[in-house]
Formats: structure tokens, C-alpha cells, sequence
């Protein structure tokens, strides 16, 4: 099957998740011809082997001959900007985080050839399709000797509201703060804030003290680093965001066998569970407005986040310590259960029905 995939392709989540699904259609035999958001290809931060680089390059160079009626597009963005398309029947694979879909996001979803949601909450939202997402096979377990006799933590993703991040490292730090029998890993840079923002926004949340035992990681541009970060972790906290379209860090995690402590809520529910995972129920909701990514009464994400409390925060963590030493199993088996090759298969099976 000819198709053209309209995508970005670079170090970011939505960068991975293209990368990922056009190796899976290469490796499928389909021709595939692949536009690049903005014309912009950074693929450094992928070990790729010469044959699917040489077929990224054909894909990108020959991306004209795929503009064609008769040619799908799997369009790899969010809602906004969604009704910009290469070919009449485009495919959108979607991701989203709030619960009050707009009128203009719901036309969007519905202006697509077909919209399919990465989670099957936002899915049911919007009366589309779902297809998860998989286990990114170049994260493995690296075997590696990393911190002894130290209970490592690890928290990734860009710092926002949404995801908590301020509220989980307080937390930390009021439980495990200088005690060096604990170590909190935190890579939570965001590229939208100037560093001086980032400096005073890790300043508050930690009220200005110093902590021996956190430790805050620049960017990782290669998934090589990422992959040893989640490898020498004990237990991931990634997973107590209020609204997630999947969660990437803290599912990769629990597939290498850590354990997760994770809001059982929006798309975690697709995958985490309680034998997979230190589950915790959410206490309330809180708006999305956030000043910098979610604006209330904006035509695009609108509505609330679910809440944790401070005190679950930690009752969680302590749990989660218990099960350190032990491989988390349940774990491991997602890596098989959602790979990338079904979630490619997912797609193009509604491709084919139309």
C-alpha cells in the first residue's frame, strides 16, 4: 500500500511516536511517503540502521509523488492545526488530555476522513476510534549496575500543571528530602520556558532549600540516555499527571519491569493496573487553566485535571518502596500486549474498511 505520513519527526513525544509508526510501515512493505512538519527532520536522537534511514530519506525526498486522491495520509498531530491536509482522505492520529471537547474540536475530529484517539477515554468523548500505543522497542533492559543501596525515584516529562510536576517534587522532598538513602532523578525541563522561568518555577515548589538528594537532568536528547534513566530507576512517579493522552515515560518504565506509581485516570486506565502498577485514585478535579498551555475559554482544551492529594502522593510512594527488589512482571508483559506494530495494524485496518 502506498501512504503518506504527515508527521513531525523529531526528539519530542510526538516526534517518537512518528518515528515509530514509520518504521513499522516500512517494515511492513508499504512505500511510504513521509512530510515532514515544517520540513523539519531531527532524527538524531534515534540509533537508526542504514537501510530504514536510506528509507526515511527516499520517503521524505519522494514526499510529491504521494499527494494523490487515491493515497491515504496518516496525519500524526493534535486537533489544532488538524484541518491542514496533504491528500483528500486523511487519517488523524490524535492525542488529548482535557475532558470539555470544544465545538471547533469536535468539527475538527469530525472534518477527518477518520479520527483516532490514542486513549479510549478521549476516544469516547468524541465518538471516534481508538488505537494505543506500544512499547518502543529500542528501550531494553540494559542490565546495568546503576545507585546501591540507595532507593532510586525517577520523574520525566515536561514541567506543567497538568502533570503535577511541582506538586510531586514537594512531596518528595517533605518525605525523602536529604535523607541519602533516597535519590529523586527529575528530568522535567520544558522547551516553551526560558531557563530563568524553569530556575524560579524549581525554586518555588522546593520553597527555596537545597536538597542533597535531587538531582535535576538536562534535557536527554538521545533515547539512549533515556532508556539507561528509566533503566536506573526503582520506581517511577511520571504516571501521577491529572490528564494524559498516554504517558510515554511512565509506561515505558512499567514495561522494563519498574514500578509506577500512577493516577488511575484518562488513558492510564488503557493500561495500568493494580498488578502492574501502585494505582491511585484521583480526590477531585481541578481547571486546566494554566496560564501558558491550557488558557480557559480558548477553542482548544478546555476543562479540568484530575487532583491527588499531598498525603496519597507519599502513602503511594511508601508503598511503592516495598516492591523494590522485586521485577515487576505484570510489568514486562505490556511489552508485548502494545507494541507498535499493532498499533500500525490498528490503523490501517480502519484504512482499509473505507
Amino acid at each position: 500500500m502506498k501512504i503518506l505520513v504527515d508527521a513531525p519527526l523529531n526528539s519530542l513525544s510526538l516526534g517518537n511516536v512518528s518515528y515509530n509508526i514509520i518504521r513499522e510501515l516500512i517494515d511492513k512493505g508499504h512505500e511510504v511517503g513521509i512530510w515532514p512538519v515544517s520540513n523539519n527532520v531531527d532524527l538524531g536522537a534515534y540509533d537508526i540502521p542504514d537501510y530504514l534511514s536510506a528509507k526515511i530519506n527516499e520517503g521524505v525526498e519522494n514526499r510529491f509523488d504521494f499527494l494523490s486522491e487515491d493515497i491515504p495520509s496518516i496525519k500524526v498531530w493534535h486537533l489544532n492545526g488538524s484541518e491542514e491536509r496533504k491528500n483528500p482522505r486523511q487519517y488523524l492520529y490524535t492525542f488529548y488530555e482535557c475532558n470539555q471537547p470544544t465545538e471547533i474540536e469536535k468539527k475538527l475530529c469530525n472534518a477527518q476522513t477518520k479520527t483516532i484517539f490514542s486513549s479510549s477515554c478521549s476516544a469516547d468523548m468524541f465518538g471516534a476510534e481508538f488505537v494505543p500505543l506500544g512499547f518502543d522497542k529500542d528501550f531494553f533492559n540494559t542490565k546495568k549496575q546503576y545507585l546501591q543501596g540507595v532507593t532510586h525515584f525517577g520523574l520525566m516529562g515536561k514541567y506543567e500543571k497538568r502533570k503535577h510536576t511541582g506538586e510531586i517534587i514537594k512531596a518528595w522532598a517533605k518525605k525523602y528530602g536529604n535523607n541519602n538513602k533516597y535519590q529523586l532523578s527529575c528530568c522535567v525541563t520544558n522547551p516553551f520556558f526560558k531557563d530563568e522561568e524553569m530556575g524560579h518555577m524549581l525554586n518555588a515548589c522546593l520553597e527555596g532549600e537545597r536538597y542533597t538528594n535531587i538531582n535535576f537532568l538536562p534535557y536527554l536528547s538521545k533515547n539512549t540516555e533515556v532508556n539507561d534513566l528509566l533503566n536506573a530507576i526503582d520506581i517511577d512517579l511520571t504516571g501521577l499527571s491529572g490528564g494524559e493522552g498516554w504517558n510515554l515515560p511512565s509506561f515505558n518504565a512499567t514495561c522494563l519491569g519498574k514500578w509506577s506509581v500512577v493516577l488511575n485516570a484518562t488513558s492510564h486506565k488503557d493500561w495500568a493496573t493494580k498488578d502492574n502498577s501502585i494505582l491511585v485514585e484521583p480526590t477531585g478535579e481541578v481547571e486546566s487553566e494554566d496560564g501558558k498551555f491550557f488558557v480557559k475559554g480558548s477553542s482548544f482544551n478546555q476543562g479540568t485535571f484530575y487532583s491527588v492529594t499531598e498525603d496519597q502522593m507519599i502513602s503511594a510512594m511508601e508503598e511503592a518502596e516495598k516492591k523494590v527488589g522485586q521485577t515487576n512482571t505484570e510489568g514486562q508483559e505490556l511489552a508485548d500486549k502494545f507494541t507498535y506494530s499493532k498499533t500500525v495494524d490498528g490503523i490501517l485496518s480502519h484504512i482499509s474498511k473505507d
